[in-house]
């Protein structure tokens, strides 16, 4: 798996526009906090339960077809290599982890959005 930040993985999804984008958040993060345009929402984790989503690598494999790259990102990073290790050992070769996240790490006030992540970085988000 290869880390990028937020910026460079805008750059690669510009550049490669096979890829495919996910967002590996809750549904209500994705719905409620925002999420980058051209991302799909493919939990890894959701309500109500909040355990490993038993589909996702086949959600994924669905959304990728055959051998496209795949960009995954979560709240700050974290979720998002968990869920790309699990698409590796599933087989996928070309997977990417967005560093920092769609809201970034947490400042000393223990704030997001202020130190980095794909918003920080001022990258294309909305609300739906």
């Amino acid at each position: 798996m290869q880390h990028l930040t937020p910026k460079q993985a805008f750059e690669l999804l510009q550049s490669k526009p096979e890829a495919v984008f996910i967002d590996v958040r809750s549904e209500m993060e994705y719905l409620f906090v925002g999420h980058p345009e051209g991302s799909i929402l493919i939990p890894w984790v959701d309500a109500p339960d909040w355990e490993i989503n038993p589909h996702f690598v086949s959600h994924v494999k669905t959304a990728a077809s055959i051998n496209r790259p795949v960009v995954l990102i979560c709240r700050s990073g974290r979720r998002s290599i968990d869920a790309g290790e699990a698409l590796e050992k599933a087989g996928l070769k070309e997977v990417y982890n967005v560093l920092h996240g769609f809201e970034g790490d947490l400042n000393e006030q223990h704030h997001r959005n202020l130190t980095n992540g794909w918003r920080h970085d001022n990258l294309p988000w909305g609300q739906t």
